[in-house]
């Protein structure tokens, strides 16, 4: 198994701290776990499509544009 090191801030330390029932490397493992499939489904959802990452990123700009006209 491969070690990973990770920076957390002081506050959220200190609160993990509280709870050494905890195994926090546990927690940590499901949740990089939990982002892997789901990027895994994006991947697949993905493989077939045409649209470039730069007309991705200029459609989500129309899109939120549009979305923020409708908010109150």
């Amino acid at each position: 198994m491969t070690n990973m090191t990770l920076a957390l801030p002081e506050e959220l330390h200190r609160e993990m701290r509280k709870h050494p029932e905890i195994k926090w490397a546990e927690v940590v493992r499901r949740a990089i776990a939990r982002e892997v499939d789901r990027l895994q489904v994006y991947d697949r959802l993905l493989a077939g499509s045409k649209m470039t990452e730069e007309e991705a990123v200029r459609l989500g700009r129309i899109i939120n544009k549009a979305a923020a006209r409708r908010l109150p």
